[in-house]
């Protein structure tokens, strides 16, 4: 047996017994962040708790009144397993330390797929070995670690997603420091296996929301359709300040902003969203990008690529492309806050007045 097959078959008998261990913890010891609602009406569920360093909230439909919860938890294990890069021994950091790894676990694939044509249809807008340039200036696992412009100019020739190969057995690098980051993808993925393993139950009225990427499927207990808010743009802005509220009808949802997850540097603002080609933090008068798609991997990518692309390009993809729908918050000249939505939009868009 070759070394690497034998270290393979002890690592997944090791995920096993671990992913086992947490089922039989949670049945013990629920945890004290989950705050459970059983049957209100209709069947109403609500579940929340952690996962990728955020939280996550799921309202579904049920008049068995099941409780999902340890099935819910015990997946996300998993998946954190495969494509977390703040977990050292994760399938995505063991390829970000080595050169070649042969999938284990059954998330890693999909997501380099969806990433692979995301990337070509945004022309490179959207690409996950921006991961170097995401670490250095410090919006990564170990922090900030800004240095200077050659230090960025260097990192550039590592970014480009042809620079990695994949089939359907393993993934591989073309130059070795090269360093996937899927958190701009990851938490929508999460967000579409926690809603696949609802509907493997037999449920099909649910809303499942993680870190603010969400898909709704059917209807609520009111038989409306699921109604979702949008931020207002703004620093000092909570979850309840509403800029406005779509209906969701059978859509995954997602937002991506930079007016929350920012430093200040030498009196300059440095946010999280960097772009590619450039390498340094984008630098433009979009606000606010949401995207509706049938899938919440997809709508999650997407929104991360219209923030890089800024107003006037974002707008060009949406014309161009039928796969996703989008609702912008933009800055216009005198710093008044403009909108653009898709046609298919429209309808179920509605506005808070402040």
């Amino acid at each position: 047996m070759r070394p690497n097959t034998r270290k393979n078959i002890i690592y997944s008998l090791v995920l096993l017994a671990m992913v086992i261990l947490v089922y039989i913890w949670r049945n013990q010891n629920p945890p004290s962040t989950i705050e459970r609602e059983e049957v209100v009406v209709n069947g109403k569920m609500t579940l929340s708790g952690k996962t990728m360093g955020t939280t996550y909230n799921i309202t579904y439909l049920d008049e068995e009144g099941r409780d999902f919860q340890t099935s819910i938890d015990s997946i996300l294990v998993v998946f954190n397993q495969s494509l977390s890069t703040y977990i050292p021994e994760s399938e995505l950091s063991r390829f970000n330390t080595g050169d070649t790894l042969e999938f284990e676990l059954p998330y890693l694939l999909p997501v380099l797929q969806a990433s692979k044509e995301i990337n070509q249809k945004t022309d490179g807008a959207f690409d996950p070995t921006v991961g170097p340039l995401v670490n250095i200036w410090g919006f990564g696992p170990s922090g900030p670690e800004l240095k200077d412009s050659v230090d960025i100019q260097n990192l550039l020739k590592l970014v480009g997603f042809e620079k990695v190969d994949f089939d359907s057995k393993e993934v591989r690098k073309k130059l070795h420091d090269i360093y996937l980051d899927f958190s701009s993808i990851a938490k929508g993925y999460g967000v579409d296996v926690v809603a696949e393993l609802l509907r493997d139950k037999g449920i099909n009225n649910y809303l499942v929301e993680i870190g603010g990427e969400l898909v709704a499927r059917g209807v609520n207990e009111s038989g409306e359709l699921w109604k979702v808010g949008v931020n207002r743009p703004e620093e000092s802005a909570n979850a309840s300040d509403l800029f406005s509220i779509i209906a969701l009808q059978d859509k995954a949802m997602a937002t991506s902003g930079n007016y929350r997850n920012f430093y200040v540097r030498d009196s300059v603002k440095i946010s999280h969203t960097i772009n590619p080609e450039t390498g340094y933090p984008v630098e433009h008068n979009l606000l606010s990008a949401t995207v509706l798609a049938e899938d919440c991997m997809t709508a999650d990518a997407y929104a991360t690529a219209l923030m890089v692309m800024g107003t006037e390009k974002a707008i060009a993809l949406d014309e161009e492309l039928e796969e996703i729908q989008v609702f912008l918050i933009y800055s216009d000249s005198n710093g008044e806050y403009q909108t653009y939505a898709s046609p298919e939009i429209k309808p179920y868009l509605s506005f808070i007045q402040n």
